[in-house]
């Protein structure tokens, strides 16, 4: 072998310092067997070396294709029903994009090496890349559908399909409509889409953002909070109210007064109709302040557009229900599988 051979000819005082260390202790002439045995020994480890999966990605069999091509020829079918065309987008986009859209979860982007002048990002949704596309292009009217991939430098729970790279199948209606019109379609899409993959029994957590906003204030929480304060009731779906008091007192600086007032909200929850009477109660302190009874306003004309759909059954009134993301300004939703023990299934608003 040439290196066998080299190693021969090279006077002992001009080896690397390895080698002459080696040459000492086994003589020059037992030299180039060791080298080769040891060769032979790190050929022979890195055959045995089992390649791995970066943490938080999987690989997907041929069962495993079959089963996901079929959910997504579902998905895409209830999507074309409903008159959607598909877009396609970068899986990364400039960092300035994403930024400021996620609230706390912005920790979670994954940032890439400048290569090239530009500091960019994977995309962390497929709404954010969506508003810019409709900036950039000048859209109008537009319901569209988007399947593809999207990145989140989160700690995976494999167990609870939380992932750091998995698909999104999303639906949006953007435009001038009349309100509350696009809101029922959208969930009208969701309760086909959960009925016709007949996972089991379902539930869609509704709220909105007005109502989350009018609680804060009513509560006595600081504007400047409101957003930190909404992240960490978005935590109730996996922590006790006892750990997210916590949070809000400890970590966010909020009294305990104040958080105890917010504690008598979120506790809220139920059908649609019930909700509803009971918050536009004059008891109530949601009924008399103007940006919640506007709010509920529009929440009853929802839930007469659902009613007529067929597709209020399936809905809960939750006043738990935050969505930490920014970029939310009104109704927002969230499914979950009942007992299926794997956070929200799809979520929007």
């Amino acid at each position: 072998m040439a290196a066998l051979s080299l190693a021969e000819a090279v006077p002992t005082e001009k080896m690397p310092g390895w080698q002459q260390a080696l040459s000492e202790m086994f003589g020059t002439a037992k030299l180039p067997p060791l080298l080769d045995m040891l060769k032979r020994v790190i050929e022979a480890n890195q055959a045995t070396r089992k390649p791995k999966i970066a943490k938080g990605t999987r690989d997907f069999m041929p069962d495993q294709m079959t089963i996901r091509e079929q959910a997504f020829a579902k998905i895409v079918s209830v999507f074309k029903r409903h008159g959607a065309v598909a877009i396609d987008t970068p899986v990364f986009e400039l960092r300035e994009t994403l930024m400021g859209k996620y609230g706390e979860d912005s920790k979670l982007i994954y940032d890439l090496a400048d290569q090239g002048g530009e500091n960019l990002s994977l995309r962390y949704d497929l709404t954010v890349p969506f508003a810019r596309y409709t900036a950039l292009h000048g859209m109008g009217n537009i319901k569209r559908y988007h399947i593809a991939r999207v990145y989140r430098r989160d700690q995976p729970q494999m167990n609870r399909g939380r992932f750091r790279e998995f698909f999104q199948c999303d639906f949006d209606i953007a435009g001038a409509y009349a309100a509350m019109v696009p809101d029922a379609e959208v969930l009208k899409v969701l309760v086909e889409i959960l009925s016709d993959l007949a996972l089991g029994d379902f539930e869609i957590k509704l709220n909105h953002r007005g109502l989350l906003d009018t609680m804060m204030d009513i509560a006595g929480v600081p504007t400047s909070k409101f957003r930190p304060i909404c992240s960490a009731i978005d935590k109730l779906d996996k922590e006790p109210w006892e750990e997210v008091r916590r949070e809000m007192v400890e970590d966010k600086g909020l009294p305990g007064p104040v958080a105890d007032r917010i504690g008598e909200y979120v506790v809220l929850k139920g059908e649609p109709w019930e909700m509803l009477k009971k918050l536009t109660d004059d008891s109530c302190a949601l009924s008399s302040h103007p940006i919640s009874s506007a709010t509920l306003a529009d929440m009853k004309t929802l839930f007469e557009y659902l009613d007529s759909m067929g597709a209020l059954g399936a809905i809960s009134f939750d006043l738990s229900l935050a969505r930490g993301l920014d970029y939310y300004t009104g109704v927002i939703y969230e499914a979950v599988l009942k007992g299926g023990g794997v956070g929200s299934i799809a979520a929007g608003g």
